[in-house]
């Protein structure tokens, strides 16, 4: 008996119909549940924020949704910001855009320990994610709203994401599905595909792309991901089932174990060891 085969394929066969209804429904049930007038998403312009935008007005209807786009003048490519903006006008939601350079700028010239952006890459471009947040939760606290997460499985499971930046959101629409299923769902919502099928990247500085910093396709990492979470394989079998080098397949489970401090609560001492010390 051959061993099993597995390909980009096998991750985007999914009734996506079904996964629609699924999705608007768990959006509505969070939101209803939590007694909140809406959610606020931020669009970036990428396929992502606009799947979960998209679906949000399937679930709540455009009067129950809110985007914010924030784009950094000094880095963000202005087709991104002129995505966004098609695409919210498109949907009819009500939107803001803040440009976060001002804000950032703030931040450089209060931190004692900034050195400039080519010696702060990393520490700088996660702090424009965490900008990011606290405008969303502004806006949700004062509207009532959800803010309603980005982040796709992919993301999530390999760690590609700011912790306590678009990591911190109160639900997650599209969490439960691959990058590659997030496009062709995207496709099924009506975004267009200069933005459905738009290189990924979270461009916390200029020239950011996701694949080139993670030096993988999303859909090498998806049936990676796929083989190992979903069918059980072990990295070995996954690397014969998808003929991908096992180097790549390891550096997958690598990125997941890193990163599992971002898909947890922060740590505390055990609260059984402190109840022994009460006198």
């Amino acid at each position: 008996m051959e061993p099993r085969k597995v390909s980009i394929e096998d991750v985007v066969k999914l009734d996506y119909e079904g996964l629609m209804q699924l999705l608007t429904s768990f959006i509505r049930d969070v939101v209803n549940n939590a007694g909140a007038k809406g959610v606020v998403v931020g669009v970036s312009g990428g396929v992502d924020s606009a799947t979960t935008l998209a679906l949000s007005v399937k679930a709540l209807g455009k009067d129950r949704v809110y985007a914010l786009i924030m784009p950094d003048s000094t880095v963000t490519p202005q087709r991104d910001v002129e995505d966004a903006q098609s695409l919210v006008n498109s949907l009819g939601v009500k939107w803001y855009q803040v440009d976060i350079a001002p804000i950032v700028d703030v931040y450089k010239s209060s931190i004692p320990v900034y050195e400039g952006e080519e010696k702060d890459l990393i520490p700088l471009g996660n702090l424009r994610a965490r900008i990011r947040m606290t405008l969303l939760y502004y806006h949700a606290n004062k509207l009532n709203l959800l803010v309603a997460g980005t982040g796709d499985r992919s993301e999530i499971l390999i760690g590609y994401f700011t912790k306590y930046g678009d990591g911190a959101v109160d639900f997650l629409p599209i969490g439960s599905i691959y990058k590659s299923q997030v496009r062709r769902l995207a496709l099924k919502l009506g975004v267009p595909e200069s933005i459905a099928l738009k290189p990924s990247s979270p461009r916390l500085w200029r020239g950011h792309e996701a694949e080139k910093e993670l030096g993988m396709k999303y859909e090498e990492i998806d049936v990676i991901l796929y083989s190992i979470f979903d069918l059980g394989m072990t990295p070995k079998e996954a690397a014969e089932a998808t003929g991908l080098p096992l180097e790549k397949v390891l550096r997958v489970v690598e990125m997941y174990e890193k990163s599992k401090h971002k898909r947890s609560l922060p740590p505390a001492p055990p609260i059984e060891e402190v109840r022994k010390l009460y006198k």
